[in-house]
C-alpha cells in the first residue's frame, strides 16, 4: 500500500519524546514544513513537493533577557487556525509562538512554576468570530491546560482560561479534526495516568466527560467524528465515544509503548507508531445510524532497529506519512503505491 521515498536529512537527531514530529502542508507554495525536537533545538525543514529543494532552520529555546538558554524543548507543533498558522514551541521555561515559517517570534509566555514539565503539547480550534483559540497544555504535575486567545494577526495574544481537571501530567491534547460542526465535543486531553477529559469550547470550557485510566500512560490521543482514539504504554489503542465514554473497540496494536497517533481526517486513516519499530495504518469507520465505530488494519511498515518517536500524515487524505526515530538524523517518508 505504501512504499518508501527518499529520506529528508536533518541537522540533529530526534529526542525520545512523544509525538516528536509536526507537519504543515503549504498548498499555495507547494511546500511541506517538518519540525523535529533535539534537546534545546527545533530542527525545521522546508521541502518542495517535487523533492528537489530543501531549506533548513534551527530554533532554540529562549528566555527573556538571556542570551543563550539550555532549557529543554518538550514539544514543537504547527497550529492551523482559521485565519493564521503558528509554530508553537514549549520548553521547561515557557511557551514561544512563531509565524509558521519560524522567522518571527510573536509571543512568549513564561511558566511561573519551578517544576519541570514532563511533556507539553499544543492544539487548535476556533472560539468566536473575533478571536481564534489556541490551546496549550503544559505537562506539569498539576495537569493544567492553558487557553489562549489569538488574534487573526499581530502579537496581542492573551491567556484567557486555565483548565485544572487533571491531577497528573498532561501527555497529549487534541481537537476535533473532522471539521464537523455537529460534534458536541471539541477537545480531549490525556494524562500520565491514562485519564481522558472531554471538553466543549465556549465562553468558558465545559467538561463533558472524564474517562478513567488504568494507571498506564496515554501517550497520544486524537478526536475524530466524536470518537476518542487513544494510544497507551501497553501498546493498545482504544476507541471511545467522546460524550458517553462508551468503549467501542480495543486493539492490541503494538508490542511496546505507543509514541504517536495521527488521523487523516478526510479518509479516516489512522497512523500508529511505537517502540517496537512498527508503523501501522488502520481505517476507522463511524456509522452514526447505529452509533458504532469499527477499526480495520491495512498496512505495516517496519523501521528496522529504530525506536520510533514521531509519525504524521503529510496530507488530509493519508496519501503520504513521515516518521522520526530516537537518535535518527533523518525524516523517513512513505507514499501510497
Amino acid at each position: 500500500m505504501y512504499h518508501k521515498e527518499k529520506s529528508i536529512q536533518i541537522k540533529n537527531s530526534a529526542s525520545a519524546l512523544y509525538n516528536n514530529l509536526s507537519v504543515l502542508r503549504i498548498a499555495p507554495r507547494r511546500l511541506t514544513y517538518f519540525t523535529v525536537v533535539h534537546a534545546n533545538v527545533v530542527n525545521m525543514v522546508s521541502a518542495s513537493w517535487d523533492g528537489l529543494n530543501y531549506s533548513h532552520r534551527q530554533l532554540q529555546s529562549k528566555e527573556p533577557n538571556v542570551a543563550t538558554s539550555t532549557s529543554l524543548i518538550m514539544q514543537a507543533a504547527f497550529c492551523v487556525l482559521p485565519s493564521r498558522d503558528l509554530l508553537v514551541i514549549t520548553s521547561q521555561k515557557g511557551i514561544q509562538m512563531y509565524e509558521s515559517d519560524g522567522s518571527i517570534m510573536v509571543y512568549w509566555h513564561a511558566l511561573d512554576t519551578p517544576e519541570t514539565p514532563t511533556a507539553t503539547y499544543c492544539i487548535f480550534m476556533g472560539k468566536n468570530p473575533q478571536f481564534c483559540c489556541l490551546f496549550l497544555s503544559l505537562g506539569i504535575s498539576s495537569g493544567a491546560i492553558l487557553v489562549f486567545d489569538v488574534p487573526s494577526k499581530g502579537s496581542n495574544i492573551t491567556l484567557s482560561e486555565v483548565l485544572e481537571e487533571h491531577k497528573e501530567s498532561i501527555t497529549d491534547v487534541a481537537s476535533e479534526c473532522s471539521g464537523s460542526q455537529e460534534c458536541i465535543a471539541d477537545l480531549v486531553s490525556a494524562d500520565d495516568g491514562g485519564n481522558l477529559c472531554v471538553w466543549k469550547s465556549g465562553e468558558e470550557f465545559q467538561l463533558l466527560n472524564k474517562i478513567p485510566g488504568f494507571d498506564m500512560t496515554c501517550s497520544s490521543v486524537k478526536l475524530w467524528k466524536g470518537t476518542v482514539v487513544a494510544g497507551y504504554g501497553t501498546g493498545q489503542i482504544r476507541l471511545y465515544e467522546a460524550v458517553t465514554g462508551i468503549l467501542h473497540a480495543e486493539v492490541s496494536a503494538h508490542a511496546r509503548w505507543i509514541y504517536s497517533l495521527d488521523i487523516a481526517p478526510f479518509s479516516g486513516l489512522l497512523l500508529s507508531a511505537a517502540e517496537d519499530s512498527l508503523v501501522r495504518v488502520w481505517h476507522l469507520t463511524v456509522t452514526p445510524e447505529t452509533n458504532s465505530v469499527e477499526i480495520a488494519h491495512l498496512h505495516n511498515e517496519c523501521v528496522t532497529d529504530t525506536q520510533i518517536c514521531g509519525a504524521k500524515f503529510c496530507d488530509g487524505d493519508g496519501y503520504a506519512f513521515a516518521v522520526t526515530g530516537y537518535d535518527l538524523s533523518e525524516i523517513i517518508r512513505y507514499t501510497q503505491s
